[in-house]
C-alpha cells in the first residue's frame, strides 16, 4: 500500500514519512527542496526496506494538485493514505507582510489542500477505502494578531476536513484534521534556546510523538485530533476566550522570540 506525504523533506512531514515506512507503507514523498527530498527517499528506503519515491514539486503552484494526481495515475500509483502536511508559517502584521508571502500561504493551505483532498479523496471513494490526514493547528481556534492569515487558513482546513468526513465516510474514506499545539520544528523561527525551553515546559511537542498520535487517530477514522491532553482539555477552551490584554501581551512576547 502507498502513502503520499507532502512537505516530507523536513520537520513533521519527514516524521510522517519515517513512521509510515516503519509501519510498512511504500511512499511517494513530495517537496519543493529537490536535493533534500532525494536524500530523504534514499535514507528511508535504506532504513525501513520500503519503496520510497521522491518527487520535486512546488506545491504552491496553481496546478500542483492536478499535476501530482496525474503523475500518480500515469505511474500506476494507487494512494491509500494522503498526508496533506506541506505548509508555511510567519509571524508579522498583515501590512508588514509581502503580498507574495500571503499568497503563498493561501495557495498552500487552502487551494492545494482542497484540490488534493478532492482529487485523491474521489479516487479513494471509487475504490471504497482510503485515509486522508490534513494538518490544521490549535491556532484554528485562536484570535491572534501577527498570525491572522495562518490561523484563518488552519481554521479553514479544520472545518473543511470535519465537513468532508461526513461526505466521505459512507464511501469508506476518512478525513482527519490534526490540530497540534506548538511542535518542536524550525517552522516558527524560534532560536534553539527557546525551542528547548518550550519542550521542557511541555508547551511544545516533539514531532515524532505528534506524528504517532496523529496517525493513530487517522487509522481510527476520527474527524479531528488535538494531540496532548493539556492542548485538548485546557488550552483549546482557554484560547477561545482570551481577554484582549492577554492577546496583546502574548503578541509582544512572540515578536521578541522572532528576533
Amino acid at each position: 500500500m502507498l502513502a503520499l506525504v507532502t512537505g516530507a523533506s523536513s520537520g513533521i512531514g519527514l516524521m510522517y514519512a519515517h513512521e509510515l515506512a516503519r509501519r510498512g507503507y511504500d511512499l511517494l514523498i513530495v517537496s519543493n527542496q529537490e536535493k533534500e527530498i532525494e536524500e530523504t527517499a534514499k535514507a528511508i528506503a535504506t532504513e525501513h526496506g520500503v519503496k520510497c519515491t521522491p518527487l520535486f514539486r512546488d506545491l504552491a503552484a496553481d496546478s500542483a494538485a492536478e499535476e501530482l494526481f496525474a503523475y500518480c495515475k500515469e505511474n500506476g500509483m494507487e494512494v491509500e493514505i494522503l498526508i496533506n502536511n506541506a505548509g508555511v508559517f510567519f509571524f508579522n502584521p498583515i501590512t508588514a507582510t509581502a503580498q507574495s508571502r500571503i499568497d503563498l500561504m493561501l495557495r498552500l493551505h487552502v487551494m492545494t489542500v482542497t484540490r488534493m483532498t478532492r482529487l485523491f479523496g474521489g479516487a479513494m471513494a471509487e475504490r471504497g477505502h482510503g485515509y486522508i490526514l490534513n494538518m490544521s493547528s490549535m491556532s484554528a481556534w485562536m484570535t491572534m494578531p501577527g498570525i491572522a492569515i495562518y490561523n484563518s487558513t488552519k481554521a479553514y482546513i479544520l472545518n473543511m476536513s470535519r465537513s468532508l468526513w461526513y461526505e466521505f465516510m459512507p464511501k469508506g474514506v476518512s478525513v482527519t484534521a490534526v490540530c497540534p499545539g506548538a511542535v518542536d520544528t524550525g517552522l516558527y523561527g524560534l532560536s534553539p534556546y527557546w525551542r528547548r525551553v518550550a519542550v521542557g515546559l511541555g508547551v511544545s511537542m516533539p514531532p515524532e510523538k505528534l506524528v504517532k498520535k496523529a496517525l493513530n487517530a487517522m487509522f481510527k477514522r476520527k474527524k479531528q485530533a488535538v494531540p496532548g491532553w493539556p492542548n485538548r482539555w485546557l488550552f483549546v477552551p482557554l484560547i477561545k476566550h482570551l481577554p484582549d490584554w492577554v492577546v496583546f501581551a502574548v503578541m509582544k512576547k512572540l515578536a521578541q522570540f522572532q528576533k
